[in-house]
C-alpha cells in the first residue's frame, strides 16, 4: 500500500528543485495534474483531514491544498479555492508544534498559507513566523515582508483579480505595471 502523504513530500522535495517551485512550467504542471489531482479533489472534500495528525502529514497536506492547485489550475480561480483551508491546516499543525520538528526549507512551506491569505492579521504572522527562521531562510522572509505590504497597501493581491473576475483600481493598475508578479 502506498503512502500518498510520503509521496507528495517526496515528490516536492526530493523530486523537484526549489528554483521549480515557484516558476511557471507547463511540464511540473502537468506532472502535479497527472499525479495528485485525484488526491487534490479528496482533500479539498476533507478526505484526507486525518493526515494531520503529524508532521508529516500535516505538511503534505498543506502543500496538496495551498501549492499544488497553483500548478493544477495555473490561471483559473480555482488555483484559490482551497487558500483558507490549507491556512487551517498550517495554524493547527503550528498549534500542534509540528512546525518546531520540521527542517527549515518544510517548515518554510507550512509557513506559506499565512503569505498567500489576503488577511492583514495573516501577514503579520507570517512576517513573525518567516522572521523566527530567516537565517536558514533570508528569502522567505524577505517574501513575508513584500507580500505583507502589498495586502497592507492593497488588501487584497491585485495579481489576483484578472483571474477572480475582480474589478483592478487605477492605483492596483499602476502597481501591475510595475511590477507584474505582485512584487
Amino acid at each position: 500500500m502506498r503512502d500518498t502523504r510520503h509521496e507528495i513530500n517526496h515528490f516536492w522535495f526530493e523530486e523537484t528543485h526549489p528554483q521549480q517551485w515557484f516558476q511557471q512550467s507547463e511540464i511540473l504542471d502537468r506532472a502535479i495534474r497527472d499525479r495528485f489531482s485525484i488526491t487534490y479533489d479528496m482533500a479539498k472534500d476533507h478526505l484526507c483531514d486525518s493526515w494531520q495528525s503529524d508532521e508529516e502529514g500535516a505538511l503534505a497536506l498543506v502543500i496538496l491544498l495551498d501549492q499544488f492547485p497553483r500548478h493544477i489550475f495555473r490561471g483559473k480561480p480555482e488555483a484559490f479555492a482551497t487558500d483558507k483551508q490549507a491556512l487551517l491546516v498550517a495554524k493547527q499543525a503550528i498549534k500542534n508544534g509540528f512546525d518546531q520538528i520540521l527542517e527549515p526549507v518544510k517548515r518554510g512551506f507550512l509557513y506559506v498559507p499565512f503569505q498567500h491569505s489576503e488577511d492583514l492579521r495573516d501577514h503579520d504572522r507570517s512576517v513573525e513566523l518567516m522572521g523566527a527562521m530567516k537565517d536558514d531562510n533570508p528569502a522567505g522572509y524577505d517574501y513575508a515582508l513584500r507580500h505583507r505590504v502589498t495586502i497592507e497597501r492593497f488588501g487584497r493581491f491585485p495579481h489576483r483579480n484578472a483571474v477572480l473576475g475582480r474589478e483592478s483600481t487605477p492605483e492596483e493598475l499602476d502597481f501591475l505595471k510595475e511590477k507584474p508578479m505582485g512584487f
